[in-house]
């Protein structure tokens, strides 16, 4: 009987690889849905307060409507799930961290937590500033432009769903700039006075994003590219004090 070939060192890394991988995304699968499963009897109430910067900005004959026959019971779930990935992004993220790390540096695992634990902080932050000051405003203004118009203010939910995910996502990926600015310095890609230089061309980029991704009226492009240029500020500074200042002075020339 002939004994079977020894499998390549290499192709066994391969499969070991493979192997965490699926077990650290079916944790983080695992994850979560577990806090989706807590929290999907609350599933109205959490869209309720999803759609209540819209609710309390209606007129009095405004309303939410359905035009599909199965969103007014997949919507909620839809939000609830999203909210359960927002709670358990840290774990998530961790189990990406925990798949890298054998890989990495020992400085860089030293930058990875706090670069971590900042984005998500500052991601939250950018939905936060959507929620509680965009969508009133946006609203507000929408309601007060339709009324003299004698349109009657309906949004599908569905459609609701997708405007707010849309906010969400453009507010909350410009809160990252200062991570990407400091890491742009740090990885050595652009230098910090030249950061500086483009600092015009960097305002005007911010409007333009902002006219992009916002809707398409004055107040939310304003509310939008206001914070990218100061975040963009933020970031110079911490990529001052975090990164150039570490550097001998000799490097810095």
């Amino acid at each position: 009987m002939n004994a079977p070939e020894p499998t390549p060192a290499g192709e066994d890394t391969f499969i070991s690889h493979l192997v965490e991988l699926r077990s650290r995304v079916m944790r983080a699968g695992a994850a979560v849905f577990i806090v989706f499963i807590g929290l999907v009897y609350w599933a109205p109430d959490i869209f309720r307060l999803l759609v209540r910067p819209l609710l309390v900005n209606l007129p009095e004959d405004g309303k939410m409507i359905v035009l599909d026959v199965t969103g007014s019971f997949f919507v909620p779930i839809k939000v609830t799930l999203l909210v359960a990935l927002l709670i358990a992004l840290p774990f998530v993220l961790y189990q990406l961290w925990a798949f890298i790390a054998p890989g990495l540096y020992q400085h860089e695992k030293r930058l990875v937590m706090p670069l971590v634990g900042s984005s998500y902080a500052l991601f939250l932050s950018g939905m936060a500033l959507a929620y509680f000051f965009v969508f009133p405003a946006i609203f507000r203004l929408m309601a007060h432009y339709n009324e003299p118009l004698g349109v009657q203010m309906a949004t599908d939910i569905d459609h609701y769903l997708s405007f707010a995910l849309n906010l969400f996502l453009a507010f909350g990926i410009a809160f990252e700039v200062p991570i990407v600015v400091v890491l742009l310095v740090r990885m050595g890609v652009l230098t910090l006075s030249k950061l500086k230089q483009i600092r015009p061309y960097i305002i005007v980029g911010a409007f333009i994003i902002a006219a992009i991704v916002t809707p398409p009226d004055v107040l939310s492009q304003f509310l939008l590219a206001v914070p990218l240029i100061v975040l963009y500020e933020i970031g110079l500074l911490a990529a001052r004090f975090l990164v150039v200042a570490k550097k001998p002075a000799a490097e810095l020339l």
